[in-house]
C-alpha cells in the first residue's frame, strides 16, 4: 500500500503538526501557572509563604517533562 493508515497527510497532517507546536509553546507557562495557583492556595490554607515558589518549580518541571516527551514523540514519528 502506498499510504499507511496511521500516517497523517495533507491538510490534516499540517493541523496535527501545528497543534503539536502549540502544545510545546503552552506547556511550560501553563505548568508554572497551575503550580503557582496550587501553591498560592496552599500558602493561604497553611499560612505559609514558600509553598507558591515550590509550586512554580514543580509546575516548571512538569512543563519541561511534557515538552521533552512531546518533542521525542515528534522526532520519533519523523514528521
Amino acid at each position: 500500500m502506498a499510504d499507511e493508515p496511521n500516517k497523517k497527510s495533507g491538510a490534516l497532517g499540517e493541523v496535527v503538526k501545528a497543534e503539536s507546536m502549540i502544545q510545546l509553546a503552552i506547556a511550560l507557562p501553563a505548568g508554572c501557572l497551575i503550580g503557582w495557583l496550587g501553591g498560592h492556595w496552599l500558602d493561604g490554607h497553611f499560612h505559609q509563604h514558600w509553598i507558591g515558589i515550590v509550586g512554580i518549580l514543580l509546575g516548571a518541571i512538569a512543563g519541561l517533562i511534557q515538552i521533552i516527551t512531546t518533542a521525542q514523540r515528534f522526532l520519533r514519528s519523523g514528521r
